[in-house]
């Protein structure tokens, strides 16, 4: 690491001046290789003691902005933090990173705090993390004002807006923080902020002419996904059965303390390991809670809002909504905590208009009028989002003043369908002609059952069971009549009325569609929980492909070191760091040094011990030992299965389409495929009638391949065109391996039909 020079500044304080070496302090302390986006011009102007106001999302890196900056400058970076838990979490992270850190809140003794303070003084601590409401108490800020404060910095600054949505009154007294260190570089930071919780930001904190870093908002890595809350539960328990979030951390929030608790109930009694989280529980068992969930003990946890605003724990890959959030500031805020490490992660959100009137009635009981204007205003935001018919991504940024050029995001529900569309002429004229004989007088659980055939007896008091349009929706579901009924709201053909019973009235645009012969396209309608997983978590070609089998070794490791170490999992190595090392296995210091997330501190803690695991792995399995970026293996021993193929070989087992199976996997068709081919390999008696491609198809890519001469796919795919697809032909070729069981090859040879 490059020498510094230093520099007596007109404050006293000792400023290191060469800055030129931030990239080894970046490797070094935080093993990284290079900045994120606008990391490394944040980190300068702090260094230049100018005041900035930084917008960047969650998992964008915003607590390195003052971190690595601390580490420069002379002195202790004070950092304003609202919870407990998110501190220990950041200190404990940087003391694993070889950083002086501690944290001074009410979880502390007062013996603990006073060694503290001597270490403060002596100057041996360089990060020093407080609550907002210690800076309320004026001995602790006579204090601080006897220290080098190098730098102040206000983490969820939004906290500070009463236009924000997690307005805490704490906020307001650090303005006082100007007065007491006038000359520190201030820096506030939030994830979440309009236009006017900005300015509140700039005014309330005293910011001096600050320099604003607008990072965007766009999660690249998340998915938002939309649902209707007709089968949630059996939704959700899908959800977490699919590959994707299996075994992984998961948060599910709930309306309330007793929907947490009984939801926690129902997921326990099928097999899951949940806990609730809500106000209503002990301090020590909250506590508690959270604790096994971020050590990888507990990885379900259904929760009210309260939950994870502190919570520091990068590889959550689900969050579900299973009600409303009251605003588009809250929705943001939660599901950001899911792929905080930059790998896929999934949002889902189960919207039922009802729940809006959940929300209504509590806003009803604010008693200041501007704020529950503001929370009415919030809300119907929110369920413009959850029933727009536009990209999810592009709502979201908008919503935050983002303009969002792209057509289709490729990661939400909405742009994963549009171009998927079926004729909705028929039944949309009919749904339109329902509601016009009707009246405009009746809600649409009331003409889904019209459109059912029922004869209830409100059906027959208003004598509806006579109407044209009566039973004539009987081909679709009743969740599929609802979706399209949906669909028609947000096309403007109909309207759903306002109140605590809303109808649903056809629009002068609905009128004119039925006199006119526009024919109607609508997006075509899920068909259910596992297909959303599957297109949410299809292999994309950025992600990285890495061994499983060793990445699990890994992770047992990390949890067992964790556990020494008494720190969460994601303390010790991020599952990004433990997929790169499963990618390229390194086998010694140098190679190890070169992976994400290691710096010279967890290289010489953690880097005998997994390089062991790894060569031990690589030795099992015939790997070979060395730099590489592959799966390269010893040609003389035939690889053992990895999981992700016994889990496809189960599947098979259960006579189930690839389609299936790729929907189950949350997987290509293609990669389905690859597992078939290592399963056939591995074992030439397996039974896969089922999946051999129909006839003539089959008698058609047979003989391209006896005209290709060999078993190579381009040659046959020239030969049979576009009528034909790789994943075909890779299928059928399977078949026409010489090893395969006798049926088959009498069903290739066309013995049999």
């Amino acid at each position: 690491m490059a020498v510094f020079s230093e520099m007596i500044n007109k404050e006293g304080l000792i400023v290191k001046k060469d800055i030129t070496s931030l990239p080894d302090l970046l490797k070094n302390y935080f093993g990284f290789d290079r900045f994120l986006p606008l990391q490394e011009e944040i980190v300068r102007h702090v260094l230049s003691r100018q005041d900035a106001l930084v917008l960047m999302p969650t998992g964008g890196g915003k607590s390195l902005c003052y971190q690595l900056p601390a580490l420069v400058f002379e002195g202790t970076a004070l950092v304003v933090s609202p919870l407990i838990a998110l501190m220990k979490d950041q200190v404990d992270g940087l003391k694993a990173n070889g950083i002086a850190a501690e944290l001074i809140n009410s979880s502390l003794t007062g013996e603990k705090i006073a060694e503290i303070k001597t270490r403060l003084r002596s100057g041996e601590i360089k990060i020093l993390y407080v609550a907002p409401e210690r800076l309320a108490i004026e001995p602790f800020r006579e204090f601080l004002r006897g220290l080098k404060i190098s730098c102040v910095a206000i983490d969820e600054a939004h906290c500070v807006s009463q236009w924000g949505h997690d307005f805490r009154p704490d906020y307001l007294n650090l303005k006082n923080l100007r007065e007491d260190f006038p000359f520190a570089g201030m820096i506030a930071l939030t994830a979440t902020a309009t236009l006017k919780v900005r300015r509140d930001i700039i005014e309330h904190l005293g910011l001096k002419e600050p320099r604003l870093f607008l990072s965007s908002f766009n999660r690249s890595n998340l998915y938002y996904d939309i649902r209707p809350k007709d089968n949630a539960f059996e939704e959700l328990v899908e959800l977490l059965r699919s590959p994707p979030h299996k075994d992984c951390s998961a948060i599910v929030y709930c309306f309330s303390r007793k929907d947490t608790e009984e939801l926690a109930d129902d997921l326990r009694a099928r097999g899951f390991k949940a806990e609730a989280y809500h106000a209503g529980l002990e301090s020590k068992d909250r506590h508690d809670i959270q604790d096994r969930f971020i050590k990888d003990e507990t990885p379900i946890v259904t929760a009210t809002i309260a939950f994870g605003m502190g919570i520091d724990k990068p590889d959550i890959r689900l969050v579900v909504h299973n009600a409303l959030p009251g605003s588009i500031e809250g929705y943001y805020q939660e599901t950001g905590r899911a792929g905080r490490d930059g790998l896929p992660a999934n949002c889902v959100l189960f919207y039922s208009y009802a729940d809006k009137f959940k929300q209504e009635y509590f806003i009803g009981k604010i008693e200041d009028d501007p704020q529950r204007k503001r929370a009415k205003e919030k809300l119907d935001k929110m369920v413009s989002f959850c029933e727009s018919f536009f990209c999810r991504r592009k709502f979201l940024l908008e919503y935050f003043s983002e303009r969002y050029e792209k057509e289709n995001c490729g990661r939400c529900d909405r742009c994963q369908r549009p171009k998927d569309e079926f004729d909705a002429d028929i039944i949309g004229r009919v749904i339109l002609e329902c509601v016009r004989l009707t009246g405009g007088r009746f809600g649409g659980q009331y003409i889904v059952g019209l459109l059912r055939g029922s004869r209830n007896e409100r059906v027959r008091r208003f004598g509806h069971d006579r109407l044209t349009s009566h039973g004539l929706g009987q081909a679709f579901s009743e969740a599929q009549l609802k979706e399209i009924i949906r669909l028609l709201i947000e096309k403007g053909f109909l309207a759903k009325s306002n109140g605590e019973y809303p109808v649903i009235e056809l629009t002068a645009s609905g009128r004119s569609f039925l006199d006119g012969s526009e024919r109607l396209m609508l997006p075509r309608l899920r068909a259910g929980a596992r297909g959303a997983v599957r297109k949410s978590f299809e292999r994309k070609d950025e992600d990285v492909v890495f061994d499983e089998g060793l990445f699990e070794e890994l992770r047992r490791l990390r949890k067992k070191l964790a556990d020494e170490h008494r720190v969460p999992p994601f303390v010790i190595f991020a599952d990004a760091s433990l997929r790169d090392m499963a990618r390229r296995r390194p086998q010694e210091e140098q190679s190890f040094l070169s992976i994400t997330g290691v710096g010279e501190k967890k290289l010489k803690l953690f880097g005998p011990v997994f390089t062991k695991v790894i060569h031990d792995y690589c030795h099992r399995h015939d790997l070979a030992v060395g730099e590489n970026d592959g799966f390269r293996r010893i040609e003389h021993k035939r690889p053992d299965l990895t999981s992700t193929c016994k889990e496809t070989r189960r599947l098979v087992h259960q006579k189930l389409s690839l389609n299936e199976m790729a929907n189950i996997r949350g997987l290509a068709v293609a990669t389905i495929i690859t597992h078939i081919e290592k399963l056939a390999g591995e074992d030439p008696t397996i039974n896969l009638g089922h999946l051999r491609p129909a006839q003539p198809k089959f008698g058609h890519i047979k003989s391209a391949f006896e005209r290709a001469g060999g078993s190579a796919l381009s040659p046959v795919k020239t030969i049979l065109g576009d009528d034909y697809s790789y994943d075909e032909i890779r299928l059928a070729r399977i078949f026409l391996s010489s090893n395969r069981n006798p049926q088959e090859r009498q069903y290739s040879e066309g013995r049999i039909d």
